[in-house]
């Protein structure tokens, strides 16, 4: 599992170490490169900005997302991810503390791939994220070269 890198959008701290914490607990080694806001993450995907020079082409293997974040919020990144055309199969999973209804709708509405609510309980969390990265990190097979590889 450790080649494939996770990109993890969020932008409080505490929730960040938590969720490197919970990886490492779930055996999850894959490499983890933090995005603070949607507008960094989005950089980091498209190899501008502070990421400019990085192989666009090497994506991770699934992005974890917030919701509530400032300059770019999830909702906004995800809408801007599932319009560019070398993104748009790239697995997108809302990790928030939302159970609002309107939140989950919207995140399927803008091509989320999977919702999950994180657990207040830290041993909760840390099964989800298991069972999330099994799913993602192991089990699930997308297209090797991207939406060229369908078209």
């Amino acid at each position: 599992m450790s080649s494939k890198k996770i990109l993890l959008v969020e932008d409080n701290t505490d929730d960040v170490l938590l969720t490197l914490r919970a990886l490492q607990r779930a055996d999850i080694l894959n490499e983890v490169i933090v995005a603070r806001d949607g507008a960094e993450a989005f950089d980091y995907l498209t190899s501008k900005g502070q990421y400019a020079g990085r192989d666009s082409s090497d994506l991770p293997v699934v992005v974890l997302l917030d919701l509530k974040m400032p300059r770019m919020g999830g909702l906004e990144l995800l809408e801007r991810i599932r319009q560019i055309h070398q993104l748009k199969f790239l697995p997108v999973v809302i990790l928030t503390s939302s159970n609002e209804e309107r939140d989950i709708c919207e995140s399927y509405d803008h091509g989320a791939n999977s919702y999950i609510q994180k657990p207040v309980d830290f041993d909760q969390f840390v099964e989800a994220i298991r069972t999330m990265g099994l799913y993602w990190l192991v089990l699930n097979v997308n297209p090797k070269g991207g939406p060229e590889d369908c078209e």
